[in-house]
């Protein structure tokens, strides 16, 4: 059995999180390490490992995914725009083996990212 990431035991309120949104199937939450005034981590409750993990069964939850940040952005206000980003692996800097999103906005951001 592996061990629950910190997502899942988010998911499962074993440790606090500000949680800025939530619905059936994904949550999102402030990133404890911001990188922008508005940093949101946007997860699937339904545990995929990456980008990589995301099977053809997964396209409806993913596509829910990209729908519920555009209704948290335009819950913030965010009309002057805002970038998702997502890592996949840890060459890529994936932290955390469950796929997320990062929202973020408030900042002018430039390209490319890194």
């Amino acid at each position: 059995m592996t061990e629950k990431t910190i997502f899942k035991k988010i998911i499962d309120r074993e440790i606090p999180a500000k949680i800025v949104y939530e619905d059936d199937l994904c949550l999102a939450f402030e990133d404890i390490n911001p990188k922008a005034p508005t940093h949101l981590i946007v997860i699937p409750k339904q545990e995929i490992a990456s980008v990589d993990d995301v099977a053809e069964a997964d396209e409806a939850v993913v596509g829910h995914l990209f729908t519920a940040m555009r209704k948290i952005a335009a819950e913030l206000g965010l009309a002057g725009g805002y970038r998702v980003v997502t890592n996949c692996g840890r060459d890529a800097g994936q932290e955390v083996m469950h796929l997320h999103f990062h929202l973020l906005a408030g900042r002018p951001f430039t390209w490319p990212p890194g």
